[in-house]
């Protein structure tokens, strides 16, 4: 494996000190991007007179095409390149980045922030994998803590710079800040060599993720577009079983393949099936959650965007303070039962957030959000370090990163198809109580039917029609 770097390190431990300043800061980019976007969303939306289609859609947009290639840039990375494909992942996504930061419309982000997501997929699976390469097996250990310490801070100060950043009205700058960090982390990554494994198969599984991502898609514009153009349309009709029918042929041809992009031998294990399905729909609630509280917080308790970045901070607070307590309790007893704890906490948690109803803002915050931050944080803190180490003890040892990509993956998947559904249940149900609400108002059909189809899928920004007297 030749170096590919122009100025080679001179020492191992340089290598691998370039090595780890390079991984924690691309991967810093992801974490930042994904934590600080939901708390600047209110003033994004507002700037760029978005719907709330259109919101969901930048967010699945993204998600859809990281979760259906992620797998796909894990492998190539180590077909072609871990140094090569990383710092590929790391260009296309900054170059997204700036689009997205200079976008004049919800469409042109939108499409930004797919090519953000293929980005991602190469970019993501590579900081940990280029890191395992690099390390010797008695110093990965730390190499992966330390990498894990700085992802745990930028997630953690990501709503608060998200925040801050919006209340300046500065929300492209949530984007642009990837700027910097990728300068960073390309110039530490050309001090290091080239790795690639030659233990790997030399193609890869192109049907399985056309069709994985056909699927995601068309059930994603199903869900989401279904409110505003009816469910019972043709197009829409067409995109939820085309979608449906790819993920089928998605199963078929991954049953089929000698390569395929998720072997389903791992799902022979019941225990590896269910801490899987307790992902999908545990991440998928959680992603849903990140986002809708944040509008929550914003548009509805009126919080600034700052104050809400930091409302939902004692919940990363408490799962880092559990996360190594419960990964020894895994030890004592294995991980059932606080898998099953920790899922019920959470669940409390997000209805007790949906049965809180208006606030005075930030003066209610301690007896209204700030406990249910708590009951969160500590329920994901049961659940985080028991459900890897449940996911990684399921497979065979020759699979455990795969198995790790593919739960991965359907974290990421779970993401995509939770805020396709709950975002289109929350246009449907957010329109049925504003038709339902101003009944009793005196308003002309004309009026009616532009604040039910035009204001009503801002969601929470949606604003008095013109020519409608205030009051």
């Amino acid at each position: 494996m030749a170096p590919h770097s122009a100025a080679p390190p001179s020492s191992s431990a340089d290598v691998e000190r370039w090595v780890l300043i390079g991984a924690i800061v691309a991967s810093s980019m992801a974490f930042i991007d994904q934590t600080a976007l939901n708390v600047a969303f209110p003033a994004l939306q507002a700037s760029l007179n978005v719907t709330g289609s259109e919101l969901f859609w930048i967010i699945s947009a993204y998600n859809l095409f990281l979760a259906s290639l992620i797998l796909v840039g894990g492998s190539l990375g180590d077909q072609i390149g871990r140094k090569r494909v990383f710092m590929a992942g790391i260009v296309v996504f900054t170059l997204a980045s700036v689009a997205c930061g200079a976008a004049p419309s919800g469409g042109f982000l939108i499409a930004a922030r797919a090519v953000q997501g293929i980005g991602g997929a190469f970019m993501v699976p590579g900081s940990l994998s280029i890191l395992s390469s690099t390390f010797a097996p008695e110093r990965r250990g730390i190499a992966i803590g330390t990498w894990s310490t700085f992802s745990t801070v930028t997630t953690v100060l990501g709503p608060l710079v998200g925040g801050w950043l919006a209340d300046q009205g500065l929300w492209r700058g949530v984007f642009l800040i990837n700027v910097p960090l990728a300068l960073i982390a390309l110039f530490a990554l050309r001090r290091v060599p080239e790795s690639r494994s030659q233990n790997v198969p030399k193609q890869l599984d192109i049907p399985g993720a056309v069709l994985a991502t056909l699927g995601l898609a068309g059930l994603s514009v199903g869900f989401i577009q279904g409110p505003q153009i009816g469910f019972g349309h043709p197009l829409i009709v067409g995109a939820l079983v085309g979608g449906v029918l790819a993920l089928v042929a998605f199963v078929l041809v991954e049953a089929r393949s000698d390569h395929p992009m998720v072997p389903l031998r791992l799902f022979r294990s019941r225990t590896f099936t269910g801490t899987n399905l307790l992902t999908l729909l545990l991440y998928g609630a959680l992603a849903a959650f990140s986002l809708f509280s944040s509008l929550s917080l914003v548009q509805v308790h009126g919080y600034d965007a700052a104050l809400a970045g930091a409302a939902l901070l004692p919940f990363s607070f408490m799962l880092i303070l559990m996360s190594r307590w419960a990964g020894g309790l895994v030890t004592r007893i294995g991980p059932r039962i606080p898998l099953t704890l920790g899922a019920a906490i959470v669940g409390v948690g997000f209805f007790w957030f949906g049965s809180i109803g208006l606030t005075n803002g930030a003066a209610d915050y301690w007896t209204t959000f700030f406990p249910v931050a708590v009951t969160i944080g500590i329920g994901m803190g049961f659940v985080v370090a028991p459900l890897t180490t449940a996911v990684m003890g399921s497979a065979p040892t020759d699979s455990s990163g795969t198995a790790s990509g593919v739960n991965n993956a359907v974290a990421r998947t779970a993401s995509v198809l939770a805020i396709a559904i709950m975002g289109g249940v929350a246009l449907v149900a957010f329109t049925g109580a504003v038709d339902a609400r101003t009944q009793p108002l005196e308003l002309d059909a004309e009026t009616r039917n532009m604040l039910l189809t035009e204001e009503a899928a801002r969601l929470a920004d949606a604003r008095v029609p013109e020519g409608v007297p205030e009051p």
